[in-house]
Order: structure tokens, then sequence, then C-alpha cells
């Protein structure tokens, strides 16, 4: 887990935001927009998801029946932990089909959502869930990092700055097979579909135009059926806008944020 405060000087904000990461990603694949946050007055949080980066190995119910619960009770005791009775949640990809969970079941957590080059999850059809399910097969296969070599660029636009290219890579490189394994699992079980007109928060959807991998036609999707969502594409980015574009997709953050009433902002 990564956390990044803002001085006392500059009028922090008492909600905090929670930084839920890609499949293929740990919390340091949030460093730049962290800081960022942290300068505009933001306390952020990102975590490693369970059996990724300095988390401990997930519990089997990630495996079970109902994976997606089992992330979302992740993040309410991360919240516990916190003592941050709200926050609002900012998931990239993976991150955003479990923010968006958590905001379906638990909505009196949630003080606004943001999904990032996200999709409704793997579930859509039977192909899609198959197909996730067999990364494992191929993690196992070759390992992490020369994984990672096979799938990272993929993630990226054309032209990216090379040292972008091996931040990406390296942090795919060091996924472990549990934690990919559970994650591939909840992916494979969700279809986000029928939660998104339920959903109550105020939302913010980003995609990089040049997202290959969840699309501009998915992140397009998620905005028109959830409720009052405000949609944004980023120039030049690939599925990694978050890392590619960290100061273009936080300032698109950053105004969705400060457009909230304060009830909403502060959780109070």
């Amino acid at each position: 887990m990564r956390t990044w405060t803002p001085s006392p000087a500059s009028s922090p904000q008492t909600t905090p935001i929670l930084l839920l990461h890609g499949i293929g990603g740990r919390a340091d694949a949030f460093s730049a927009m962290g800081e960022l946050l942290a300068e505009a007055g933001w306390t952020a949080v990102a975590w490693d998801a369970p059996g990724y980066g300095a988390s401990p190995d997930p519990p089997d119910d990630v495996l079970g029946t109902d994976s997606p619960g089992a992330y979302v009770e992740a993040v309410v005791r991360l919240l516990d932990r916190l003592g941050a009775e709200t926050a609002h949640l900012v998931g990239v990809s993976w991150g955003g089909v479990i923010a968006t969970h958590v905001a379906a079941r638990v909505s009196g957590r949630v003080a606004s959502l943001t999904l990032i080059d996200s999709t409704r999850g793997s579930g859509t059809a039977e192909e899609k869930a198959a197909g996730m399910r067999a990364r494992v097969d191929e993690l196992i296969e070759f390992g992490g990092p020369a994984f990672a070599a096979r799938r990272a660029p993929r993630l990226l636009a054309d032209g990216v700055e090379p040292a972008i290219a091996a931040e990406v890579a390296d942090h795919m490189g060091r996924v472990r097979l549990p934690g990919y394994r559970g994650a591939a699992e909840m992916m494979a079980q969700s279809d986000t579909g029928q939660l998104l007109p339920t959903l109550r928060v105020p939302t913010l959807v980003v995609v990089g135009d040049e997202d290959r991998v969840t699309g501009v036609d998915e992140s397009r999707l998620l905005a028109r059926e959830i409720p009052g969502a405000r949609y944004a594409e980023i120039t030049g980015a690939g599925h990694a806008a978050s890392q590619e574009r960290p100061v273009e997709v936080t300032a698109e953050l950053l105004t969705f944020l400060s457009g909230l009433p304060v009830v909403e902002r502060t959780g109070r």
C-alpha cells in the first residue's frame, strides 16, 4: 500500500481517494497520480490488492462462487483500517470492476466512483471468461517477466516514453500467481451491466483514446449506462492512461471532484 498526504498548508480534503490498480499492476502504478493528488490537497491511498505487491496472498474465497464479493469485503476492510467512513474510489481496468461492485453493494462507503480504462468484466461472454481464466495458464507457462513481455505492449499507446513502457512491464512482470489467479476469476465472474443503471454515486469515466484492451466503446457504454456519469477521453493514451498521461487523468479527476457538492466531496 502507498499513501500520499497533502501538506497542512494546502487545506486538505477530509475524504481520502482510494486507488485500485489493474490486474497487471500494483500500488506503485499510481506513483505519479498520488503525488499530483497530494499537491492538490487530497490524501491518496493506493492499495496492493490481495496477492499483489506487499499484500499477503488472497484467501480461498476469491476463487469461490462470489469472487467479486470477496474483493468488496477486502476494500471495506481497508476502509475500516484507514478509519474512513467513505472514500472516493478510483479504479483502473480490473480495479474499476472492483470499484463498481463496491458502489453497487455498499454504496454508503463510496463518496464517488471513477472508472479508468475499465469494463463490465469478462463475464459478458463465455469466450471472454474462458480467455481470462486461460491467462493464468499463460502466467504459469511463461513466468512473470516473459508473460509481461508478451502482454504489456498492448496496454500502451504508440510512441509512449520508454521509461513508462518499462515501468508498466516491470509491474506486470512482478505479479504473483495467487493474486493473479484470484483477479482472473473475479473478472471471469463479473458482468456489471445490470448493476450500472442502479448506481447512485457520482461517477466519472475516463479512457485513453488508443485503448486497445477494454477500448473506447466499452467506456462509452459505462458512461451511458451509469446515471449522470461524466465522460472524458485522454488523447494519446492507451489502456495504461493513468501511467502514460497522469497529469491529464488527474486533471480530469480533480475537475470532477471539485464539482461535487460539499457533502459528497467531504463525506459530511
